[in-house]
C-alpha cells in the first residue's frame, strides 16, 4: 500500500475525468445549448434582474474578460508556478521515492508532493485558456477536470499538512503513546481517507456544467460565467461546507500541533530553529496561498457581495494564481520537515560540488603534461 499511493491519486484523477465525459455526454443528449438560462458573470450584480441579462455580459464583464490582466498577466503568472513547481516537486517526488526511507511522515511528503504535480499538469489548460483571450476550446469535461484539480489541490494540500502536523506532534511531543498507531501503514490509510474524501469533495464541480459560450466576444468561457442560481445558492452552501470543514478546522488544528511542537522543544532542547522555519512556511501557505482564496469565494459566490460590481472578479483572479503558489512553497517544507530529505538534498548538491571539481582538474592535468613533456 506504501508503495502504490501516487499511482493510486492518478488512477483517482482518471475516474473523475471519466465522470466528467459521462455528465458531459449526457447534457449534450439533452440538446441544452445554454441559450434560455441566465448567464451571469461571476460577480455581475443581478438586482433581481435576471431575465433582463439573459445570456448577456454587461460592459465590465466583457472588459474583464478581454482586459491584459486576465490574457496576459495571470497565464504569464501561471507559467512561472509550472516551470518552478514541475522542477522541485519532480524532483522532490523523485527523491522521496527512490533515496528516503519510509516513514510516516515520509509518506504524507510523497502524497503532498503528488498533489502539487496534479494541479501543475493541470496548469497548460489554464494557461492556453486565459492567452487565448478566456476562451475554453477543450470542452466541458475538460473544464471540469481543471475545475476540480484546482479545489482539490487546495484542499488536499491543506488536509496534508494538517496531518503532517499532527503526525509530528505525535512524535515530538507523545512519542511513547503515538507508537501504538504511528507507522506506516496508519499514514498510507489515512492519505487513501484523504484522497477520498477530496475526491468526494469536487465531485459537484463534475456535476454542473461550467462552459458557458458568449456569442458577443465570440468566446466560450469555463467557470467564469455561471447561472445566478448556481453561484447565490449552490455553489455559496457547497463553498460554505468546503471552507468550514477542508480549510477552517484544519488550520485551528495545524496551529495548535505547531505551537505544542515548539513549546516541547524549547523546553527540551535548543535545536528548534529547522521547527520554527517549517511552521513559518506553513502559515505563509495557509496566509498567503489558502487564507485569500476560501475567503474571496466565500464572498464571490454570495449574493451579498462586499463589491457591489465585477470588480471583485480581480480579487478571484489574483486569489486563484495564490492558491497554486503552494506547489513552489511545498518543496521547502519538506527540506525543513524531513531530516532525512534534507541529508538527501545535501549529499545530492555536495556531489555535484565534488564532480565538478574533479572534472575541472581532469581538464588541467593533460595541460599541465603536455607542457613537462615539451620543456623536457
Amino acid at each position: 500500500m506504501v508503495w502504490t499511493q501516487p499511482s493510486c491519486t492518478f488512477l483517482v484523477s482518471i475516474l473523475f475525468l471519466l465522470c466528467a465525459a459521462f455528465c458531459s455526454s449526457q447534457e449534450e443528449s439533452s440538446g441544452d445549448d445554454g441559450r434560455g438560462r441566465s448567464l451571469v458573470y461571476v460577480n455581475s450584480p443581478t438586482n433581481g434582474r435576471s431575465k433582463d441579462i439573459e445570456g448577456v455580459l454587461d460592459k465590465t464583464a466583457k472588459y474583464y474578460l478581454t482586459t491584459a490582466i486576465t490574457t496576459t498577466v495571470i497565464p504569464s503568472l501561471y507559467i512561472m508556478v509550472f516551470a518552478f513547481g514541475l522542477a522541485a516537486n519532480g524532483l522532490a517526488l523523485i527523491n522521496l521515492i527512490t533515496n528516503i526511507q519510509r516513514m510516516p511522515s515520509t509518506i504524507f511528503l510523497m502524497n503532498l508532493a503528488t498533489a502539487d504535480l496534479l494541479l501543475i499538469l493541470a496548469l497548460p489548460f489554464k494557461i492556453h485558456y486565459h492567452f487565448q483571450g478566456n476562451n475554453w476550446v477543450f470542452g466541458e469535461a475538460l473544464c471540469r477536470t481543471v475545475t476540480a484539480f484546482f479545489y482539490g489541490n487546495m484542499y488536499c494540500s491543506v488536509l496534508l499538512l494538517t496531518f503532517i502536523s499532527i503526525d509530528r506532534y505525535c512524535a515530538l511531543v507523545h512519542p511513547f503513546y503515538s507508537k501504538r498507531f504511528r507507522d506506516n501503514r496508519f499514514a498510507a490509510a489515512t492519505c487513501l481517507v484523504i484522497w477520498a474524501l477530496v475526491g468526494l469533495s469536487v465531485i459537484p464541480f463534475l456535476l454542473q456544467r461550467q462552459v458557458y459560450p458568449s456569442e458577443e466576444l465570440n468566446i466560450t468561457t469555463c467557470h467564469d460565467v455561471l447561472p445566478e442560481d448556481m453561484q447565490h445558492g449552490y455553489f455559496f452552501y457547497y463553498f460554505v461546507c468546503l471552507v468550514v470543514f477542508e480549510f477552517l478546522i484544519p488550520c485551528l488544528i495545524t496551529i495548535f500541533c505547531y505551537v505544542s511542537v515548539i513549546k516541547t522543544l524549547m523546553a527540551k532542547s535548543d535545536k528548534y530553529i529547522k521547527a520554527i522555519r517549517a511552521i513559518i512556511l506553513v502559515l505563509v501557505v495557509y496566509v498567503v496561498c489558502f487564507a485569500p482564496s476560501n475567503i474571496i469565494l466565500l464572498i464571490h459566490f454570495s449574493q451579498f457581495h462586499l463589491v457591489g460590481n465585477n470588480h471583485l472578479y480581480f480579487c478571484y483572479a489574483i486569489c486563484l494564481v495564490f492558491s497554486t503558489l503552494n506547489s513552489c512553497i511545498d518543496p521547502f517544507i519538506y527540506y525543513y520537515t524531513s531530516d532525512e530529505f534534507r541529508h538527501s538534498v545535501r549529499s545530492i548538491i555536495s556531489f555535484r560540488k565534488e564532480k565538478r571539481s574533479e572534472d575541472s582538474r581532469k581538464t588541467i592535468i593533460p595541460v599541465d603534461c603536455t607542457s613537462t613533456s615539451k620543456t623536457v
